[in-house]
């Protein structure tokens, strides 16, 4: 990873969410980068600029509800060039209905339901950014892929 720190792009609709990742993250030695999803939405967050700005190594990006809707803007963002080769992290209230949207045969990604295990988000990017150095520290009981 070139001797940088970690970039993690959070994209939440919840600013305490959004602080709460970005304290935790930042802690564990990550730059942290966020943007609200209804800002990403509704155009007034460039959201490739961003991407292309902080180059994150994982974005963890919340699907709320209304599920399916949520679930095509964040399809939509995955197509996206400026996202090709950067892991995600979903995290949702509601794992079994993003799982029910997405259908059979989408893209895996890494889904971790609410409430948050902490433990477990920050596992999950270490495993995504290549920082677990052992099966222990890189916990995924927990989350569901779909």
């Amino acid at each position: 990873m070139s001797g940088r720190p970690p970039v993690v792009a959070i994209f939440n609709t919840s600013p305490d969410t959004v602080e709460m990742l970005r304290i935790i993250f930042e802690h564990n030695g990550f730059v942290v980068t966020s943007a609200y999803t209804y800002d990403i939405r509704d155009g007034k967050v460039n959201v490739e600029m961003l991407v292309r700005q902080h180059h994150p190594d994982v974005i963890i990006y919340d699907v709320a509800p209304p599920y399916e809707k949520n679930w095509r803007e964040f399809q939509h963002i995955c197509t996206m060039d400026a996202f090709k080769g950067i892991n995600f992290l979903v995290t949702t209230t509601n794992v079994q209905q993003v799982q029910k949207v997405a259908g059979e045969g989408q893209k895996l990604y890494e889904i971790v339901g609410k409430p948050y295990d902490l433990g477990l988000i920050i596992d999950a990017v270490k495993k995504l950014t290549g920082q677990a150095s052992n099966p222990r520290e890189s916990t995924s009981a927990s989350s569901q892929q779909q």
